[in-house]
């Protein structure tokens, strides 16, 4: 019989790989705590420590993307003003 494949959320691997972080159990008692097996432990903390570092440039990349929006807001409302006055203009 065939076994289905478990998924895991990211909450599950957070709290699995800070539990591992933390190194108060060995990984053979945190898999079998978890029911999980070791390797699939190291796995997500090897991920987790290479992406740890992208935790805090996002907030950057949402400040620049918000001042190119608001420049591009300001450009659409100057273009609508310059519409309108041309639609004012021409139709008289």
């Amino acid at each position: 019989m065939k076994r289905t494949r478990r998924k895991f959320s990211s909450k599950f691997k957070t709290k699995v790989v800070l539990e591992a972080l933390k190194e108060r159990s060995t990984l053979q008692e945190l898999a079998s705590k978890f029911e999980i097996h070791a390797n699939q432990i190291t796995t997500w903390k090897k991920e987790f420590l290479e992406n740890a570092s992208k935790t805090f440039e996002v907030k950057n990349e949402k400040d620049e993307s918000k001042v190119e929006n608001d420049k591009l807001y300001s450009k659409i409302g100057q273009l609508q003003v310059e519409i309108d006055f041309l639609k004012q203009v021409l139709g008289k």
